[in-house]
């Protein structure tokens, strides 16, 4: 589980080093985020902060998701879903992905995922991310 404190530390951290605002809407748009294992996307985070936030926009949601991102706290779970999806578990797991519903669930292995030798000949490897998709229990019956 994240522990949501040391991620708003580290929000305070990198909005200061970025000279960002530390805004009430970027701790409850992370907080949000870092206490679910849903990856939800923009309008599930809107939805949940407006209880917290009642005059928080969506347009608001939307940039500071971006802002969040930015800042390296969250990231996308996949650009092929319909709605972006958003993830602030930053330890190293893959995603298996629904095709059908868009669900997607955290699988947390054992091992580290190491990039194909050959993508070093292009560059510097920052990240390596694995999705498995397929289609989920619920959905197939």
């Amino acid at each position: 589980m994240i522990n949501i404190e040391s991620k708003i530390e580290v929000l305070k951290q990198k909005c200061a080093e970025a000279n960002m605002r530390l805004t009430p809407q970027r701790i409850e748009v992370l907080k949000m985020i870092a206490s679910t294992d849903t990856h939800p996307d923009a309008e599930a985070v809107y939805e949940a902060v407006k209880e917290v936030m009642p005059f928080i926009s969506l347009d608001t949601v939307y940039r500071t998701l971006a802002s969040l991102e930015d800042l390296g706290l969250i990231f996308k779970v996949d650009n092929e879903l319909p709605k972006s999806r958003y993830d602030a578990d930053l330890s190293p797991h893959c995603h298996f992905i629904c095709v059908k519903c868009g669900a997607v669930y955290d699988i947390h292995m054992d091992n580290h995922i190491e990039p194909p030798k050959e993508s070093f000949k292009y560059g510097e490897v920052l990240q390596t991310n694995l999705q498995v998709k397929g289609i989920c229990h619920k959905c197939r019956g």
